[in-house]
């Protein structure tokens, strides 16, 4: 098959879970033998220099890509909020230049699918049909309105919970009634499917989750801290910062009073500089690491204090692929084919969470076990080949 994926941004370096996703799924299409295109939006947050670019990474695809800029700007949100029933979340997202590259690679090539990475890049649904007779599917890495829903749900200044509430209401009216225009949607969990079908989804549906290739990942004991805690994500998402203030300010000082000589390390790309000057005792603060697999490998205790988000937390995948033990609230590990207690634990309240940590810290046996019985589940359940031939099945039956 000729595969054209339409990306919102360069899924290069492959640091987050966005980049991740796009990325392995590129591979996977390549090792299986379909002809793989890449459109993205080359975004001013995550820009990409061309020629920084790896030749493994030509190799995999024919790679194009578009400059523009989708940084949230207080003169444009007022603009929107005033003269617009547009949600600001996909207006960003508009680009003349990029709708002509897409012009022209519809109007030069051929596709049997074109798959477009994440609800923001569905604005070209209208130019893709116009040019094109191939089946479009909705690549969807979230639920986007069901974010900010629960970011709207959990904050606590009024004026800021009513715009938060506005975005997700004009999101939400978009992304329904978009949904039966794809020729099929391809959620990353069966928890994202069921919500799509109870939004009134009516096309097929096939569940994707993000695939790891595990050679690329080797589990290094030897060098790890115990006891240490660590949180590893991108800092300039909302639900990440979020977690992260509820962590340090209601968990993480009920594990300091029994264990002040425990460190918890912040690490992640774009950290705020809020998290940059915060001085609180036992938190290092580590921003954005080289390795992160080989950071991962030097710690023992990760935590995924997620109280808003969808979809499914790449990183927890990769940290159980390295046997690290894992403590995250529901909505942290949804979407993931998980056992509390056997291969991760799960907490949603500060007390719980603090003594599922403390649990670990107390019992290194157990600790452990946790990480090897999450390690044999990604072995079992998250091969990347494996997930990416049943999607390319799922479109040559459609």
């Amino acid at each position: 098959m000729r595969i054209l994926q339409l990306c919102n941004r360069v899924p290069w370096p492959p640091h987050d879970g966005g980049a991740i996703a796009m990325l392995n799924m590129t591979k996977a299409f390549h090792a299986l033998g379909h002809e793989v295109h890449l459109l993205c939006l080359n975004t001013r947050k995550h820009f990409v220099e061309k020629e920084d670019m790896p030749e493994i990474f030509r190799e995999l695809a024919s790679f194009r890509a578009v400059y523009i800029n989708t940084d949230v700007e207080p003169g444009g949100a007022l603009m929107n909020l005033l003269f617009s029933k547009e949600s600001y979340h996909l207006s960003r997202f508009r680009s003349k230049a990029f709708s002509g590259k897409l012009i022209y690679v519809l109007e030069n090539f051929k596709f049997d699918i074109i798959q477009l990475e994440g609800l923001h890049i569905s604005i070209y649904l209208p130019i893709i049909r116009k040019y094109s007779k191939a089946k479009v599917v909705l690549r969807a890495h979230n639920i986007e309105f069901l974010i900010w829903e629960r970011l709207a749900a959990s904050e606590e200044n009024k004026l800021k919970k009513w715009y938060v509430s506005l975005l997700a209401e004009r999101l939400k009216k978009y992304e329904v009634d978009v949904l039966n225009k794809f020729d099929a949607i391809v959620p990353i969990t069966e928890h994202d499917a069921q919500t799509f079908r109870e939004l009134g989804c009516k096309i097929p549906i096939h569940v994707s989750p993000t695939g790891l290739d595990l050679d690329e990942y080797k589990i290094e004991k030897a060098a790890t801290e115990f006891p240490s805690v660590f949180h590893l994500g991108a800092l300039d998402w909302m639900p990440n910062i979020q977690g992260l203030d509820w962590f340090i300010q209601q968990v993480w000082p009920k594990i300091h009073t029994k264990y002040p000589e425990i460190k918890f390390y912040i690490a992640g790309r774009h950290m705020p500089s809020s998290f940059k000057m915060l001085q609180v005792a036992g938190v290092e603060i580590v921003g954005e690491v080289d390795n992160a697999k080989v950071f991962m490998n030097s710690k023992a205790i990760m935590v995924v204090p997620l109280l808003s988000g969808s979809g499914m937390r790449i990183k927890i995948i990769e940290g159980m692929a390295l046997a690290i033990t894992i403590v995250s609230t529901s909505i942290g590990a949804e979407g993931i084919e998980v056992e509390n207690g056997i291969n991760i634990l799960i907490a949603n309240d500060a007390d719980d969470f603090a003594d599922a940590v403390l649990r670990c810290i107390n019992d290194r046996n157990f600790c452990e076990n946790l990480g090897e019985n999450a390690q044999k589940l990604v072995e079992e359940e998250y091969s990347n080949l494996s997930l990416v031939k049943e999607l390319a099945d799922f479109y040559k039956r459609g």
